[in-house]
């Protein structure tokens, strides 16, 4: 967004973008991309869908490599039969401002995890704010989930399990992820809503990115004040501010979306040198004493610093946390 930025304060800024007091951004970074299209590494083929073109809204499909099995004498003609799998839907990191799901390191991240956990995922292309405020961002994240479990696209279809979703996202996208799964909860009294809960297995949140207006003990006093700046300014129209549900899900007004979060099983990953590790943390205890019934896993990788598994999937602890999201998938853990 091409503006002059002398006139107004940078509230925040990192190595990718920087974000002004009138709600312009200036990105730098994190808005590389990589064409859809077959995976030699890992054997996935990718392709570009447009979901919504009223607002934009697209995503990314994934299909690992199908394996055929043996025929029962009932099924098709052409001597195959193929198993369903499961579907993932995910959205991707980047404070809500940058990134795409065609970002090199992050789809280079879900070929490994399509390959590995042989799911179909829809990578979703959601709005960005500052020029699409929140709740732009929540609200096509839900578009996408419906629009997924309808198998709309032929992948979906004829290769996905649309009984059987998993809703994951990393750093702002497992913030997303978790909205849409209290969404999904609550889809089944909208009429022209499908009913989202009943399809939803399993949730995965990968360094979630939450906040609140009041600092925890063990959060970095920098760090929340500068959070505090970016999310006026990316999500104006918020309820109560950092104490919103969407950003703040143990406040009290998110705390009976907790309670009746979609899925059966829930798995959270931190990392121990990531700032956004204490509110993950606080997120897991909130979710026990909620009376949630489902099961939950919590990991946390000692030593790393925050999504360090999407700029380097192959290190040691990149696949130890691979193998923990794979046997969740699966129904291992």
């Amino acid at each position: 967004m091409a503006m002059d930025s002398r006139s107004a304060e940078a509230v925040f800024e990192c190595d990718c973008f920087r974000l002004y007091s009138d709600g312009h951004v200036e990105r730098t970074g994190g808005m590389d991309t990589v064409p859809a299209g077959f995976d030699a590494a890992t054997g996935v083929t990718s392709k570009d869908v447009v979901i919504d073109a009223a607002t934009g809204l697209a995503a990314r499909l994934y299909l690992p490599a199908i394996q055929t099995a043996a025929p029962l004498p009932s099924e098709s003609d052409d001597g195959s039969a193929t198993t369903k799998l499961p579907v993932l839907v995910i959205f991707h990191g980047g404070y809500f401002v940058v990134g795409s799901p065609g970002n090199h390191n992050f789809h280079g991240y879900v070929n490994s995890l399509v390959a590995g956990a042989r799911v179909v995922a829809v990578s979703v292309d959601y709005r960005l704010a500052p020029e699409h405020p929140l709740p732009a961002a929540y609200d096509d994240a839900l578009a996408a989930l419906t629009w997924a479990v309808s198998g709309a696209d032929p992948w979906l279809a004829d290769h996905g399990d649309l009984g059987r979703v998993f809703v994951a996202g990393a750093s702002a996208g497992a913030n997303i992820a978790h909205s849409t799964a209290v969404a999904a909860s609550a889809s089944a009294s909208h009429h022209a809503t499908p009913a989202l809960a009943p399809r939803v297995e399993g949730v995965i949140l990968l360094h979630p990115s939450f906040c609140g207006e009041h600092r925890l003990e063990d959060e970095v006093e920098e760090f929340w004040q500068a959070n505090k700046k970016r999310w006026a300014v990316i999500f104006p129209g918020a309820t109560d501010g950092l104490d919103d549900p969407r950003i703040n899900p143990m406040a009290a007004a998110g705390e009976p979306g907790l309670a009746k979060l979609a899925g059966k099983r829930l798995f959270v990953s931190t990392a121990s040198e990531d700032p956004r590790a204490p509110r993950g943390r606080a997120y897991c205890e909130a979710v026990r004493a909620s009376g949630w019934p489902g099961k939950m896993e919590w990991f946390e990788t000692e030593g790393e610093g925050h999504c360090f598994f999407v700029s380097d999937h192959v290190s040691r602890e990149a696949v130890a946390l691979m193998d923990r999201v794979l046997a969740f998938v699966a129904g291992h853990s």
